[in-house]
């Protein structure tokens, strides 16, 4: 089944290009570096190499406290983060310098794939997450390397579209060493589908891991001020296309709240400026983050068209509400906001994050909100009620603590299949 797999590939190639091209056109920085999406990279590495892939932003930022971990631990190999977008390469700069190295993942093909695992040579290859690729697993297992995926999820979405191709699932799962599933239900999809019960273990969320400097709240305080210190502020994070809408919906049914500031902020820079053009067609003033202008009492909408200020953010809101729930994309990490003790509404589409969403609405810290009407109302709700924020906040924090430690397990099980290698 793989053959038949690694033959659609080549003949989807040129369509592979086109879609390059076609996203080249939204954001520039897919034009660059186009040579590692089919395997060819110049570096080479005289240590030896911890390759960990995490596809986007929100998968790098899950990865962080693992590879903090990892070169700490490991201060004698090279680390190397690859990623399958621009937003996501943006954000391993942010959050790690120059103390790991990045490429763009190739595309699944097979002489790209092999391309890169002769060049790289890792001693082990640990993917985020549910990022499940026929030949680059299939290669790495027959060159010996172990892979190992970590905080992995399937949710039952996913799971029904692996099912519809049983026998590629199956052998591509039989490839992977170690899976660490976030919780037992993603373990036991995972398990259906074909991986080996023996190879497959619950190790927790790695989301939960998170640690936010002390200086994202320096900064947030000085945002604050910036932005106003009477005027209630509730942020949008993460949103989508058709999701702004919504939220601008909701933003003028807040008749009991009519001073609020709205913060929005995009999940994708090429939509930062259609995105400014929705709020003032809607008759708001805006004002962008990028344009470093005082936020005047006129200011109804701060346009945060910038990267790797999202924590910032969340930490100078007094509500949050996390994109990509309104509308049916699956939600986003909702445990940043929990860190920082702000209370959290989604809408109702979260599949991707089941657990962590009932987890937080369970314990009063997140709110599910159906539709802009229900999200306008809650806004005011927590708005109007300190109390109840405060209460909120704190329970969210508390959850993210409590719940944090999985890395540690991690690091245990990945050191014996580095040793074993």
């Amino acid at each position: 089944m793989r053959h038949i797999y690694s033959l659609i590939t080549y003949l989807l190639l040129p369509f592979v290009v086109l879609r390059l091209c076609w996203s080249s056109l939204r954001n520039p920085d897919y034009r660059r570096r186009w040579p590692e999406r089919f395997g060819f990279i110049t570096a080479q590495h005289s240590r030896a190499v911890i390759w960990v892939h995490a596809v986007s932003v929100g998968e790098v930022q899950a990865a962080v406290p693992l590879v903090n971990r990892l070169l700490d631990r490991y201060p004698d190999y090279d680390i190397v983060v690859t990623t399958m977008t621009p937003t996501g390469a943006r954000t391993v700069q942010q959050r790690f310098g120059q103390a790991v190295m990045h490429y763009y993942l190739p595309y699944d093909i097979a002489w790209a794939v092999c391309r890169f695992l002769k060049r790289l040579q890792p001693a082990i290859l640990i993917v985020m997450e549910t990022e499940i690729w026929p030949n680059l697993f299939h290669y790495a297992h027959r060159q010996g390397i172990p892979v190992v995926l970590v905080n992995a999820r399937m949710s039952s979405r996913s799971a029904a579209g692996y099912a519809r191709l049983p026998s590629l699932t199956r052998s591509t799962l039989n490839r992977i060493s170690l899976i660490a599933a976030q919780g037992s239900e993603d373990a036991k999809r995972l398990i259906e589908l074909g991986s080996d019960p023996a190879r497959t273990v619950v190790t927790g969320n790695l989301k939960f891991d998170i640690r936010q400097p002390h200086s994202v709240r320096e900064q947030a305080e000085v945002l604050r001020r910036g932005l106003s210190v009477n005027r209630p502020v509730w942020i949008a994070a993460s949103t989508h296309e058709g999701e702004e809408k919504l939220v601008l919906d909701a933003f003028s049914r807040s008749a009991t709240a009519p001073d609020c500031l709205l913060l929005i902020a995009p999940r994708h820079p090429e939509r930062f400026d259609r995105v400014a053009d929705l709020c003032r067609r809607r008759g708001y003033k805006v004002t962008r983050r990028s344009e470093g202008v005082p936020v005047g009492d006129d200011t109804a909408i701060y346009l945060v068209d910038t990267l790797g200020e999202l924590p910032v953010c969340y930490a100078a809101a007094d509500v949050a509400f996390v994109g990509g729930s309104l509308v049916p994309v699956g939600g986003h990490n909702m445990l940043e906001a929990a860190s920082l003790g702000v209370p959290i509404l989604t809408g109702p589409h979260f599949f991707n994050f089941t657990e962590i969403a009932e987890i937080l609405c369970h314990a009063g810290a997140a709110w599910i909100v159906e539709d802009s009407a229900a999200l306008a109302a809650h806004v005011c709700m927590l708005i109007d009620n300190a109390n109840l924020r405060y209460k909120a906040g704190q329970c969210g924090h508390g959850i993210v603590q409590s719940n944090a430690g999985g890395v540690d397990e991690l690091v245990v099980l990945l050191h014996e299949h580095l040793v074993a290698n």
